[in-house]
């Protein structure tokens, strides 16, 4: 029979070696519970630390500048025009600096976002056409005005396609003091919360929702490693070269790229820019390290293509990089994007059924999207920027399912969908 004394140490021991093993636990799971918390912040676009109320896109503006949350407007909204800055040296982007007719306050957005313009667009007849149109943001949020920075889009040379609508207007005809009819901004494309470094690239016009992006970022997050990849052809086409330079001499953690492909005769390396040569991975790969960088990526579609396939091909995660196409076609999805199912745009057995119109109509393997489909059999549906963005085409849907093969930026109201960005998964029937 054991000793009574042994059996009392033992067990003493074995309490003493549960009750350790009970405080690891419990340091363990409380570790755990703080690391989830912030997992989960950083995930909603929030920092470690912040409340629920900081999911609000309002609180990006500085606190300084407004006591509260401001709620989005509904529908369109009139803004005057407050000043008008012309920004490059060819003098073809503009900026407009735009405030609320009606004087109440502005929601801030995040940056990155777009706004979407209702405009009444001069005809070669005479008459109006109304035409919707987004453009990006391209400053921080600020608590009196909105910025919006357009570029002229001339007819191309040796062509029969007209100059870009929209943007003409914008310079010819909008000038101080001119109405807008605008809604409030929107879009999937924005610069998360976190102390991740990041990489933005601007190519071109494509620069507005990156220096959207920059601004915030310095002003909010001083600390932050930026880097900023800025590609153009030359001097000519640079907007804010002086206030960029000033941001890079006035951080140390932002690196500011200026790449010139075509540089003009005048044009200095090292002074007015900083890399012969279009940005591509090559460059990326020779400057930064092997950290865990977030890519925003807005351009010309040859450069996005290249770019993100590079970053792909490079190892970079698919949920590192995140890019703004102008078009439901301007970019393959990454492999972690929505897309439709394989084989679904190759069915030749759907059928999609416009019922307002009264048309049936199969659906036809190679059809970009179900607002082509309308378009080319005389079903009127409204659309605007034809990417998923400004809502315009947003037609309910009777029965049936769709698929996007890119997330639209504008979110569509249940049971709806955006023709402009959907092919029919099964035969559906459509309210248009």
């Amino acid at each position: 029979m054991p000793n009574p004394p042994e059996m009392t140490s033992l067990s003493l021991v074995l309490w003493i070696a549960a009750g350790i093993l009970l405080q690891v636990v419990l340091w363990l799971g409380i570790g755990f519970w703080q690391h989830w918390g912030e997992y989960q912040a950083l995930r909603a676009g929030l920092r470690p630390g912040d409340g629920a109320a900081a999911l609000s896109p309002a609180t990006l503006q500085p606190a300084a500048s407004e006591p509260a949350a401001v709620a989005a407007w509904s529908g369109f909204r009139a803004f005057r025009v407050d000043r008008k800055e012309m920004e490059d040296g060819a003098q073809s982007i503009a900026s407009f600096y735009l405030v609320p007719e009606d004087k109440a306050p502005l929601p801030a957005f995040l940056p990155g976002q777009f706004l979407t313009f209702r405009l009444d667009v001069s005809t070669p007849d005479g008459t109006t056409a109304q035409v919707v149109r987004c453009y990006s943001l391209s400053d921080a949020p600020h608590p009196q005005y909105y910025r919006v920075s357009i570029k002229r889009v001339p007819a191309p040379a040796g062509s029969s396609v007209p100059p870009g609508r929209s943007s003409n207007h914008f310079h010819d005809h909008v000038q101080v003091g001119s109405t807008l009819q605008v809604r409030a901004p929107g879009g999937h494309f924005y610069l998360d919360r976190s102390d991740a470094p990041v990489v933005l690239v601007g190519g071109g016009i494509g620069i507005t929702p990156v220096l959207s992006m920059l601004n915030w970022c310095l002003a909010e997050q001083p600390g932050r490693e930026v880097w900023l990849y800025y590609g153009v052809r030359n001097s000519s086409e640079v907007i804010h070269a002086a206030h960029l330079a000033a941001l890079a001499a006035a951080h140390p953690n932002f690196r500011l790229r200026l790449c010139f492909s075509n540089p003009l005769p005048g044009d200095q390396p090292g002074k007015d820019f900083h890399h012969h040569g279009r940005v591509d991975v090559a460059l990326f790969r020779a400057e930064l390290l092997l950290r865990p960088y977030h890519f925003y990526i807005c351009g010309p579609n040859p450069l996005m293509e290249s770019i993100v396939a590079g970053l792909q091909a490079w190892g970079v995660p698919d949920g590192r990089i995140h890019y703004e196409a102008f078009g439901p076609a301007s970019i393959k999805p990454a492999s972690g994007a929505a897309a439709p199912e394989p084989g679904v745009a190759e069915r030749s057995d759907i059928v999609v059924t416009f019922a307002k119109s009264g048309k049936q109509l199969p659906w036809k393997p190679g059809v970009a999207s179900l607002l082509d489909l309308a378009e080319a059999h005389g079903v009127r549906v409204d659309s605007g920027c034809r990417a998923g963005s400004c809502g315009s085409c947003q037609t309910a849907i009777r029965s049936g399912e769709v698929a996007y093969g890119h997330p639209p930026d504008f979110d569509p109201e249940p049971g709806s969908c955006l023709l402009c960005t959907c092919t029919p998964k099964t035969s559906v029937t459509l309210e248009a």
